[in-house]
């Protein structure tokens, strides 16, 4: 399976989350009796990391890595309004895993995605962590004769239940985002997990998506002929396996399918069907989130200019190929070499909303093609 397709199973889970507004609130109101329940295991506790720069104020104690500020008096200020009731700021991990099963007793976590999704702008920014980080993984040293370090990707499959390495509910996704924590500084309120399955079956549930092919040189990217092309979801899925381009450029076709898949479900035509999808979506995710709290988010669907879905990747100069011995596999690994506290200072920006910048239409060059979802 490609890195392509790998990459459109997690993105595409948060957008069918924020489109699922087109259902309405009068089906979500007939599960008002659970709304506040969470659908699965909360995430683990992460302490809150500090700066290396960073002084206590003498009005902060400071206990093993903990903030605890005393109290000051409160002014009324003029905060932005969030939209749908939602926290200003929403940090979600998405990990589409490779497992075919519709268990999640395994799997790597071959596609990971840091979603920030603001509620005041509104806008999501999706930020990709390639798999074949050399990371150091909590909770697993015992369990591998003193071994802490692996791929990114593996801190997702050792802590799943198959394995029985990490016995704290949240399996897979909560040693992920510890891990993501630990090495990068990443802050998750919430994530997402699904398989290789649920891609085909959300685009199945909608009766499939339409791609225009406007040229020879599209067609022989996506492996389609030129005019008007309806899929089904193992087509589409072949589309987004389809990739020419490098290791870090998101492909066009990654980004035509998805705005091909948001235009359907955005079409009135396919508002009746929006139940069955949410039933094969359910059958194949694994979430914290409430019933509530996804239905903030499909209220930001609704809200949510196609300009405001943006795609951020870390430069590629950054990264330099290299080569570890694993000893767990008794090899030595591919693993890409890159500055951690850099990558670091690039998820603290994007946690805090400064980066990346979105381009002007002036920024554009004529040989570069801008995708833009009708």
């Amino acid at each position: 399976m490609s890195r392509t397709q790998k990459s459109i199973i997690a993105i595409l889970s948060l957008i069918i989350a924020l489109l699922l507004g087109a259902i309405g609130f009068t089906a979500f109101r007939q599960y008002q009796s659970f709304a506040d329940q969470p659908l699965g295991p909360a995430l683990p506790y992460t302490p809150i990391s500090l700066p290396p720069t960073w002084t206590p104020d003498p009005g902060i104690v400071v206990q093993n890595g903990d903030v605890t500020l005393v109290p000051t008096i409160s002014f009324p200020t003029n905060t932005p309004q969030s939209f749908c009731g939602g926290q200003s700021v929403m940090n979600i991990v998405v990990i589409g895993a490779d497992s075919r099963a519709d268990s999640y007793q395994y799997g790597l976590g071959d596609a990971i995605r840091l979603v920030r999704v603001d509620f005041v702008t509104p806008k999501v920014t999706i930020l990709e962590f390639p798999r074949d980080l050399w990371v150091e993984i909590p909770h697993i040293s015992d369990n591998l004769d003193g071994q802490d370090h692996e791929k990114l990707n593996q801190a997702y499959l050792y802590g799943q239940p198959g394995f029985g390495y990490w016995e704290d509910p949240s399996g897979g996704p909560g040693l992920l985002a510890l891990t993501l924590n630990l090495n990068f500084g990443v802050k998750t309120d919430h994530y997402v997990s699904i398989n290789m399955r649920t891609f085909v079956n959300v685009v199945n549930a909608v009766d499939g998506i339409d791609i225009n092919v406007p040229d020879k040189a599209a067609s022989k990217l996506f492996g389609l002929p030129v005019g008007e092309n309806h899929l089904n979801g193992d087509q589409a899925l072949k589309v987004a396996r389809n990739r020419q381009q490098g290791t870090f450029d998101r492909a066009d076709n990654q980004n035509i399918v998805l705005c091909a898949l948001r235009k359907k479900l955005t079409n009135p035509k396919v508002m009746t069907q929006i139940p069955d999808l949410i039933d094969s979506f359910r059958d194949n995710i694994l979430t914290d989130f409430t019933p509530a709290q996804l239905g903030q988010l499909a209220c930001l669907g609704t809200r949510l200019p196609p300009q405001n879905i943006q795609f951020a990747s870390f430069p590629q100069e950054l990264f330099a190929q290299t080569r570890v011995l694993d000893p767990v596999f008794d090899k030595r690994v591919f693993i890409w070499d890159v500055d951690f506290a850099v990558l670091s200072d690039y998820v603290r920006r994007f946690q805090a909303g400064t980066w990346p910048v979105p381009p002007l239409p002036s920024a554009f060059t004529e040989e570069e093609t801008e995708i833009v979802c009708q």
